[in-house]
């Protein structure tokens, strides 16, 4: 079958995410039969090197053999239970694990990040209400990005998402960000918080971020301290901190996970994506037992946590998570990831030479090039896009800011062509 072909099917039906879909007029939509690895093949055998982990999700390859093997195995046994009054092996495993790993107590399961977002925000406000305190605010950053649910985009920042849902939104105060990564503009961003937090902390059960990277914020990046100093002021303001590691958690910023370079416990910690290798939709609430023994009273008291989701802990997700969690322990991939994040970060230093670029930044596997402020109707980063997919690679911009987040079975030579068919595409569009 042909790609075209194959394509105006799908037109007929699909209305895909994130897309103008009168762009597919003039924008092939690319059918992909296979993957494997960090490839994904299309109809015609055209391969693409998936530079964006298919939206971030992806950090062991495609079709990895032993993720597969765990969710057959899984298959076989238990593909779903509720898991309101039972519960099953794989999750009480994968709870224990990760419970372990990040110091915190309990874990709420959900389907997908937006989900897991507004688990943590309906929690922070109802142990408020609890305890008696009707706090009805909630704190974010300038420029953040939380999800597309009504809970999730009213603590998010972007206008492209939000504006148009703007009288439908909870209401939520944007904090001031750093300028960029260093500690100078770390420090200088805290002390600006902290005038909203002295102003508000009585009204606001939480602050949520993303520590060290604003994923769909155009990758804007900050230094650990800023996230540490916005622990000390959620401790001071008695303020519950909520990190949103839904994009990058597992490894994306150089830690298992982004808050331990800043050394911090926060009360609430969301996870999806890399959780599951990019297999299956899963996400989860991690807590405090302070959090949780809130809740925790007699039923006549109704301070229970009535919020649920129908595939919650599902067997075959928790089965990809449990196995991943493995591949993680099998091998030191976060020594090899540093060793490719040094790798690229010299490689792609001949960027600052291009005309159109403004500045390079990264953080860990997450690498971010931002060209100049081209007006949107120019859709330069499309322009890049299109040339990426005509050579190979997949490299979906966020406006003008082209990035790679790829798998991290990347190779060297690999990260050569990734890097090599971005610097082209972003010096085509130079010279135009």
């Amino acid at each position: 079958m042909k790609n075209s072909d194959f394509m105006q099917k799908d037109l007929k039906f699909n209305w895909h995410p994130c897309t103008q879909m009168k762009d597919h007029e003039f924008l092939p939509l690319i059918p992909i039969k296979k993957a494997k690895e960090i490839y994904l093949y299309d109809f015609e055998g055209n391969s693409y090197i998936d530079a964006i982990s298919s939206w971030w999700v992806n950090i062991f390859g495609h079709q990895n053999k032993y993720i597969n093997k765990a969710i057959k195995k899984q298959l076989k046994k238990l593909e779903h239970v509720i898991f309101a009054g039972f519960t099953h092996k794989g999750a009480v495993k994968l709870s224990k694990r990760l419970t372990k790993l990040t110091k915190l107590d309990k874990v709420f399961y959900a389907d997908n990040g937006s989900s897991a977002v507004e688990v943590a925000l309906k929690m922070a406000y109802h142990y408020y209400l609890n305890k008696g305190e009707k706090r009805h605010l909630f704190f974010s950053l300038k420029n953040s990005y939380h999800g597309e649910t009504i809970g999730a985009l009213s603590v998010g920042d972007v206008d492209l998402y939000k504006k148009t849902y703007e009288p439908l939104l909870i209401k939520s105060i944007q904090l001031p960000i750093p300028k960029d990564d260093s500690k100078k503009e770390a420090l200088q961003a805290l002390k600006n918080c902290k005038l909203y937090f002295q102003k508000y902390h009585y009204d606001v059960s939480s602050l949520i971020i993303e520590p060290l990277v604003q994923c769909a914020g155009n990758m804007k990046m900050h230094h650990p301290i800023f996230v540490k100093g916005l622990k000390e002021l959620c401790d001071e303001f008695n303020v519950k901190l909520i990190l949103d590691e839904i994009a990058v958690g597992f490894g994306r910023t150089g830690s298992m996970f982004a808050h331990f370079q800043a050394g911090i416990k926060p009360d609430f910690l969301c996870l999806s994506k890399g959780l599951t290798g990019g297999y299956m939709p899963l996400s989860m609430v991690l807590t405090t037992n302070d959090i949780y023994n809130e809740f925790y009273c007699d039923y006549e008291k109704l301070k229970a946590f009535l919020h649920s989701h129908s595939y919650t802990a599902n067997p075959l997700a928790i089965a990809a998570a449990n196995a991943t969690l493995d591949l993680f322990e099998k091998t030191d991939i976060l020594k090899e990831n540093k060793k490719k994040a040094k790798y690229i970060w010299n490689k792609i230093q001949k960027f600052k030479k291009l005309k159109n670029v403004k500045e390079i930044r990264q953080k860990g596997m997450i690498t971010a090039i931002e060209m100049i402020d081209y007006p949107f109707e120019k859709r330069a980063g499309l322009e890049v896009y299109k040339y990426g997919l005509k050579n190979g690679v997949l490299l979906r911009p966020l406006g003008n800011v082209i990035y790679f987040m790829p798998p991290y079975i990347i190779t060297y030579e690999e990260i050569d062509k990734m890097i090599k068919t971005a610097y082209k595409g972003i010096k085509c569009l130079e010279d135009k």
